[in-house]
C-alpha cells in the first residue's frame, strides 16, 4: 500500500509538474514565433492571404460568471488573444482591385477569449469579439464578382462557431459597386455618455449621378446570442433629392438581418427609387410616406414588408401596404395601394405628359417640344424585368381642373418578365363606366427599347349632365356617351406609340346641347372655333353624334363621323396625322330650314395640333335655298349599330340618324326641295 502510494504520489507529482511546465511555457512563450504558422493555415482556410503584421499576445484571464453559482470551471482562466495589424487581402483574381490600399480589410487591434472547455466539443466559443479602427473595403466588378464571399468547398467542417457579441470602434467602410454604379464611404466613431447608441456613421459618396449623404447610430455591443434585447439603429440618408430616414431595431442580432423599424421616404419622383432599392416604381410627382418596415435577410431570398404607410404623391393622397420577396426567378412586389383624393394631373408624369418644368425637377432626360402636344418621353422599359409586380390601386374620387364625376378608378397592375398590364383599369363615372385592358410588352421581344402594346377601351351610359356638372347648359340634357376603340402599336413613348397604332374608335352621343361654351369647358380649342363659325354662342341642341374611324400607322381615317342638330346635320371627314401631329378635316352642314347655315360653305381644319388653323373654302359656291348637298355618304355605320343596341336603343335619334345614313342620297331636280327617304327603325 504504502508502495502504490508513493507511486500514485509520484505521477501526481509529474503530472503538476507538467502542468505547471505548460503554464509558464505558455505565459512566456512568445507567440509572434507562431505568426507564420497561423498566417500560412488561415491563408489557406480563407482562399486568400492573411497576415498578422503586428504583435500577437496571447493572456490568461478569469471570467465574470453570470451564474449565481460558481462552479470549478468559472475559476479557470481563458484564453486571452490580441492581435495587432491584421490585413485579409482581395481574391487572387482580384489583386488589382481599385481600393485604398489592395487589401478587402485592416484592422488596427483583434481582441477576443476563448472557452477552453468548449474546444474538447469542437466548438470554437468566443464570448466577445472587439475591433479597433477597423477599414473594409468591398468590391464588385461589372460581372458580378465580389471580394466579400470567401470561397467553400462545400465540405462540412466538424468545428462550429459560437459568437456572442461584438464591440467596434472607429473604422471605415468603402464600397465601390459597379453594378449599382456606387461609390461610397461610412466613417464609424464611438460615442461617449450616449444611454442608447454606442457608435454613429457618416456617409458620403455617389450613386450613378446622385451625390449621397448621411448620418446614423447605432448600439454599441452587438449581441449574437441575445433574441430578446434589439440592436438599436437610426439613419437619415440624401440620395440626389431623395430623403430616406429609418429608426427601429435588429429584432434578432444572432440573424443580423432581422428588421422592425419606421421609413420614411420622400423624393421628386418615385422613379428615383430604382437606383436605391433596384426595384422599378414609375414616375410620379413629388412624394413622401410614412409607415412601418419590417424585413428579414436570408441565404435564399429576403422578405420586405412596408405596412400601413401614408402619404402624398403630388396633391393625392396614398396609403397602404407592400411586399417584395426576393430569391424568386425575379423580385416579386405585391400590394394594394389606395387613394381616398386624386388629382388626375399627378397622373400626369406617368406617361410623361407633365410640364417641362415638372419633367426637369424629376430628372427626366427627354424635354417636351415645345411644337409638340404629344409626349415624346421615353419608358425606362430596361428596368420593368427587373421585378415582377401585382399591385391593386383604387381611387374613391378623382378631382380635375373643374369637377370631372369620377366616383372610383380600380386597376389592378401586374409587371411579369417585362409585361406591364392594367387588367382591369374601370373608372366609374357620370353615372356610368368606362373600362380598358391594357398590355405593354417592354420585354425587348418588339425590339431593343420598344413596347408592343395594345388596348382596348369599352365606355358605357355616361351621362352628359353628370359628365360636366358645372356646365348650366347640360343640365336639362338626357343624353349619354357610348363607345368603344380598339389599338395596338409598336413604340417607346406616348408619341411614338399613337404614331404607329392600328386599329378603330367608335362613338355614339344621344341627346345633348353642344356649343363654344361646352367645347370651352372641355379643352377643345378647335371645335370652340368651329362651333362659333357655324352657330355663333348659342347653345344647339345635339340630337345624335355617330362617330366611326379607322386607324392605319398612326392615321386616324374617318369612316362616319355625323352630328345632327336641330339646325343642321354636319358631316366631317377627313384624317389626323399622329404620328406628325396634323389635323386635314372637312366639314360640311346640311340645314334643316332657311338659316344661316344653309349659306355656308365647307369649313377646313387643318394645320397642326399646336396651331390649328380653321377656315371657309371659297373656292364653293354658296348653297341658295332648295339646294342640296350630298353630306352623308355610303360608308360602314353598321359598325355602329352595336353601341344603338348597348345604348339608346333603336327609338333613338342616333338610331334614326344612322338608318338615314344607310340609304344613298338623292339629288332633285332643279328647283325642287332636297327629300330623303327615312327608314323609321333600324332592323
Amino acid at each position: 500500500m504504502k508502495k502504490s502510494l508513493r507511486i500514485a504520489t509520484a505521477i501526481a507529482a509529474v503530472l503538476i509538474l507538467i502542468i505547471a511546465v505548460a503554464m509558464v511555457v505558455l505565459l512566456n512563450f512568445d507567440w509572434n514565433l507562431a505568426r507564420p504558422w497561423l498566417n500560412a493555415h488561415t491563408s489557406e482556410a480563407l482562399g486568400r492571404p492573411f497576415i498578422i503584421a503586428g504583435d500577437l499576445s496571447l493572456s490568461w484571464e478569469k471570467q465574470i460568471s453570470i451564474n449565481q453559482q460558481q462552479g470549478w470551471r468559472d475559476s479557470v482562466p481563458w484564453p486571452h488573444l490580441v492581435a495587432q495589424d491584421i490585413h485579409i487581402s482581395n481574391p487572387p483574381d482580384m489583386a488589382a482591385a481599385p481600393t485604398a490600399t489592395g487589401d478587402m480589410m485592416n484592422i488596427s487591434r483583434i481582441a477576443f477569449s476563448l472557452n477552453p472547455f468548449a474546444l474538447l466539443n469542437k466548438n470554437i466559443e468566443i464570448p466577445l469579439l472587439s475591433f479597433n479602427s477597423p477599414v473594409i473595403n468591398l468590391l464588385r466588378r461589372a460581372d458580378g464578382e465580389n471580394n466579400w464571399t470567401f470561397k467553400n468547398d462545400n465540405k462540412p467542417s466538424p468545428w462550429q462557431l459560437k459568437l456572442q457579441k461584438i464591440v467596434f470602434s472607429k473604422g471605415r467602410v468603402h464600397l465601390i459597386d459597379a453594378i449599382r454604379h456606387a461609390d461610397l464611404t461610412a466613417d464609424i466613431n464611438t460615442l461617449a455618455d450616449d444611454p442608447i447608441y454606442g457608435v454613429e456613421w457618416q456617409l458620403h459618396g455617389k450613386l450613378a449621378d446622385d451625390a449621397v449623404s448621411g448620418a446614423g447610430r447605432a448600439g454599441s455591443v452587438l449581441s449574437l446570442q441575445q433574441q430578446t434585447i434589439p440592436y438599436p439603429v437610426m439613419a437619415r440618408i440624401h440620395v440626389g433629392k431623395t430623403i430616406i430616414a429609418a429608426k427601429g431595431v435588429l429584432t434578432k442580432p444572432s440573424d443580423l438581418a432581422a428588421l422592425d423599424m419606421h421609413l420614411s421616404v420622400s423624393g421628386v419622383s418615385m422613379g428615383r427609387l430604382y437606383l436605391i432599392s433596384g426595384i422599378y416604381f414609375p414616375e410620379t410627382p413629388p412624394f413622401k410616406t410614412d409607415g412601418h418596415l419590417i424585413g428579414t435577410l436570408g441565404a435564399h431570398g429576403s422578405h420586405w414588408t412596408y405596412e400601413n404607410f401614408s402619404g402624398k404623391v403630388g396633391a393625392s393622397d396614398i396609403e397602404g401596404h407592400l411586399d417584395f420577396r426576393s430569391g424568386l426567378a425575379r423580385p416579386l412586389l405585391s400590394g394594394t395601394v389606395v387613394s381616398h383624393v386624386l388629382h388626375f394631373a399627378d397622373l400626369a408624369p406617368l406617361i410623361g405628359a407633365d410640364s417641362t418644368s415638372s419633367k426637369n425637377r424629376r430628372g427626366a432626360a427627354t424635354v417636351q417640344p415645345a411644337d409638340k402636344i404629344l409626349p415624346v418621353e421615353p419608358f425606362k422599359t430596361e428596368r420593368w424585368s427587373s421585378v415582377d409586380a401585382d399591385i391593386k390601386f383604387s381611387a374613391d374620387k378623382i378631382i380635375r381642373n373643374k369637377a370631372l364625376p369620377v366616383s372610383r378608378l380600380m386597376a389592378n397592375v401586374h409587371l411579369q418578365d417585362g409585361v406591364l398590364s392594367l387588367l382591369p383599369l374601370n373608372f366609374d363615372m357620370a353615372g356610368g363606366n368606362m373600362s380598358a385592358n391594357m398590355t405593354f410588352d417592354g420585354s425587348g421581344k418588339a425590339g431593343k427599347n420598344a413596347i408592343k402594346a395594345n388596348m382596348k377601351v369599352t365606355t358605357r351610359h355616361l351621362q352628359l349632365k353628370q359628365l360636366f356638372p358645372t356646365l348650366q347648359p347640360l343640365q336639362t340634357s338626357v343624353g349619354e356617351v357610348n363607345g368603344d376603340a380598339s389599338l395596338s402599336a409598336v413604340g417607346n413613348s406616348i408619341a411614338s406609340l399613337l404614331g404607329d397604332a392600328n386599329g378603330e374608335i367608335k362613338l355614339l352621343i344621344n341627346q345633348g346641347t353642344i356649343s363654344k361654351l361646352l367645347l370651352e369647358e372641355m379643352g377643345l380649342n378647335i371645335g370652340r372655333v368651329i362651333l362659333t363659325k357655324l352657330a355663333g354662342d348659342k347653345p344647339v341642341k345635339l340630337n345624335c353624334m355617330a362617330t366611326d374611324l379607322g386607324v392605319t400607322n398612326g392615321l386616324i381615317q374617318t369612316r362616319s363621323f355625323i352630328i345632327d342638330t336641330d339646325d343642321a346635320i354636319i358631316d366631317v371627314s377627313g384624317k389626323i396625322n399622329l404620328t406628325q401631329e396634323q389635323l386635314d378635316l372637312t366639314i360640311k352642314t346640311n340645314s334643316r330650314g332657311l338659316r344661316v347655315l344653309s349659306l355656308r360653305s365647307p369649313i377646313s381644319v387643318r394645320g397642326s395640333f399646336m396651331k390649328p388653323r380653321v377656315s371657309i373654302n371659297k373656292g364653293v359656291m354658296a348653297m341658295k335655298a332648295g339646294g342640296a348637298i350630298a353630306l352623308i355618304v355610303l360608308a360602314p355605320v353598321a359598325a355602329l349599330i352595336p353601341l344603338i343596341k348597348t345604348g339608346p336603343g333603336d327609338n333613338s335619334e342616333c338610331a334614326r340618324l344612322l338608318a338615314d345614313a344607310r340609304i344613298k342620297p338623292l339629288s332633285p331636280p332643279a328647283g325642287q326641295t332636297y327629300r330623303r327617304k327615312i327608314k323609321p327603325k333600324v332592323k
